[in-house]
């Protein structure tokens, strides 16, 4: 099953779902939402550290698990995320966010910040062009192996098929 959609760059520009998320729009933080304040900008202080944070969308209700590091979509353990997605130097008070993933089939970049005192935000998505053309590339070598493999499987049928019917032309002629 492909991972993205064919044309990645028009579902982004034309859904409304990415028309809403690619404006700036404020963010919660969620976790924990049943600890007191201070707990949970510490366990928030700690997830960004640890390269991930749950987020939600106040305005759409969206609400994202996100992950703090490059090639957040590959199979390796050893993630630590670099200053490019977790920066707390950049405004004093504030901890400034991107996040790399495939929503709804389409590559996207998440960037925003998050108040450690408040512990909301501002973000927003963008569509990641040079994702998607990776991504695009195994989505039509993938559907290339799926037709030949198709195209075998009809081919192998037909050989059957016919071996079949000879043998049964052969039983009844005799």
């Amino acid at each position: 099953m492909p991972r993205v959609v064919p044309d990645q760059r028009s579902k982004f520009e034309n859904d409304e779902l990415f028309r809403k998320l690619g404006r700036d729009s404020e963010l919660r933080y969620t976790g924990y939402r049943d600890r007191a304040q201070e707990e949970r900008q510490m366990r928030f202080v700690n997830s960004c550290r640890e390269g991930h944070a749950q987020l939600s969308f106040v305005a759409t209700g969206t609400n994202l698990h996100l992950q703090f590091y490059p090639n957040s979509w590959s199979e390796t353990t050893d993630r630590k995320p670099t200053k490019e997605y977790v920066d707390f130097d950049k405004e004093i008070g504030k901890v400034c966010l991107k996040s790399q993933f495939i929503l709804n089939g389409v590559c996207v970049i998440w960037r925003g910040y998050i108040d450690l005192n408040r512990l909301d935000g501002v973000g927003h998505v963008e569509f990641d062009s040079q994702r998607a053309k990776e991504e695009d590339e195994i989505y039509r070598a993938t559907m290339e192996q799926q037709n030949r493999r198709l195209r075998e499987f009809e081919e192998r049928t037909m050989l059957h098929r016919k071996e079949f019917e000879q043998q049964v032309g052969r039983e009844v002629s005799t």
